[in-house]
């Protein structure tokens, strides 16, 4: 396995004629050939010329708290000026891009819609075509894998377009960052010049266990493999009452609430799963009721009772992850049996971050849709289940990506 990066660093024709770089990135872009190594101190030694540094959600160190606005700064690693894209601005001003030769993108992505890097490299597509600079995405994989049949919708509606959404693709949407700067291209920015580096030995088939390569943080709630197969769907709690277990040692891997009746709960997402004939899923997802204490976000400091998610074997390959996991279908169902079980002590929450200050319809920003929060508590059973079938079904959208791939799909 090769990162874009990688690839880069091995051909040096790429920059032999740049004079002043960017780069948009951040401590978790390292090399696969030495992960201890940080991706932009190994392109400084190389001599790519970079001049100006991008940080986005979560700063250059990926340590700020999760919606924290970020300030401009200067890298301690490699002495080059840091411009921040979360905080005064989301985009880079025209004046930041108008004296590169080129501006580099290089950061991790977890494979879901609401993860804000997305987002950045689609403002940053924006501006530089704009201001008439190149962009060149150097890719990494799809931690999910880049299985088509297994995307997940919604598909984001017009009227929830956000930081944390802004174009119509699903929730869970098994592309590379690199693949999705071509889909972008072709639907909204033609006049970017883009170019991508591919990633070289990616199995899109699989998820990030094949990889073999160990797992960087890529940001603060995301510290672990276990948390981001989990967090395309219970990443949609985050717009209620409940903790995703923010400031634990699991987060996204388990939910609750002091007041969660975590057993009834817990048995009643496993007879959904059977009702439900998940794809399998009933045989190796285990939802157990647990106790932790958050030291983030809702009930910090607070005991809650709540529900734990595991795979039992693991996925050691990651071919049961991209290719049978369904993340969203599990979130919103989860959502569903808290909402049947507690209607009293279930909220929709606000989120206040610097890209959505007054935190409202955090729910339908991240889920993409307005009707889903209202839907869920409506209905029951089988009529609930079809509800989650119909929203996270997304017809056509491999016909759709096709002209943006860059891996096989076996």
């Amino acid at each position: 396995m090769r990162f874009g990066v990688d690839e880069l660093l091995a051909d040096p024709a790429w920059w032999g004629g740049w004079r002043r770089v960017g780069l948009v990135t951040n401590d978790a872009a390292r090399l696969a050939a030495d992960p201890v190594v940080r991706s932009r101190a190994a392109l400084c030694a190389a001599g790519v010329p970079l001049v100006r540094l991008f940080g986005p959600e979560h700063g250059l160190g990926g340590v700020a708290a999760d919606g924290a606005a970020v300030a401009d700064g200067t890298d301690p690693l490699t002495g080059v000026p840091v411009v921040s894209l979360y905080g005064a601005r989301m985009r880079p001003a025209r004046a930041q891009l108008a004296d590169l030769d080129a501006v580099l993108f290089d950061i991790p992505d977890v494979g879901a819609r609401f993860y804000t890097y997305a987002w950045t490299l689609w403002h940053l597509l924006h501006a530089a075509a704009e201001a008439g600079v190149p962009v060149v995405v150097l890719d990494r994989p799809n931690p999910l894998g880049g299985v088509l049949d297994a995307a997940e919708g919604p598909l984001l509606e017009d009227d929830c377009r956000s930081f944390v959404g802004e174009s119509s693709i699903p929730v869970r949407h098994s592309l590379t960052l690199g693949e999705l700067a071509r889909l972008w291209q072709r639907e909204a920015v033609p006049g970017v010049a883009l170019s991508v580096v591919p990633c070289a030995g990616w199995d899109a088939t699989r998820a990030w266990p094949a990889a073999r390569v160990p797992w960087v943080a890529t940001s603060p709630a995301m510290p672990a493999w276990e948390s981001a197969r989990w967090y395309p769907g219970t990443c949609l709690l985050e717009g209620t009452s409940v903790s995703v277990g923010r400031g634990t040692g699991a987060p996204f891997a388990q939910v609750g609430a002091p007041w969660l009746d975590a057993v009834a709960v817990a048995d009643a997402v496993r007879a959904e799963l059977a009702a439900a004939e998940a794809g399998g899923m009933g045989e190796r997802v285990r939802v157990m009721p647990t106790v932790f204490t958050p030291r983030e976000g809702p009930y910090a400091g607070a005991t809650c009772a709540g529900v734990s998610l595991a795979l039992v074997p693991e996925d050691a390959d990651g071919t049961w992850v991209a290719r049978v996991l369904r993340p969203v279908w599990l979130g919103l169902t989860l959502l569903g049996v808290i909402a049947e079980r507690h209607p009293e002590e279930l909220a929709w929450a606000a989120y206040p971050t610097a890209a959505n200050p007054s935190g409202e319809g955090h729910l339908a920003r991240l889920v993409g849709r307005r009707d889903v929060g209202a839907r869920l508590v409506a209905v029951r059973g089988a009529e609930r289940r079809a509800a989650v079938a119909a929203w996270t079904a997304v017809p056509g959208w491999g016909a759709r990506v096709v002209p943006a791939l860059l891996y096989p799909r076996g």
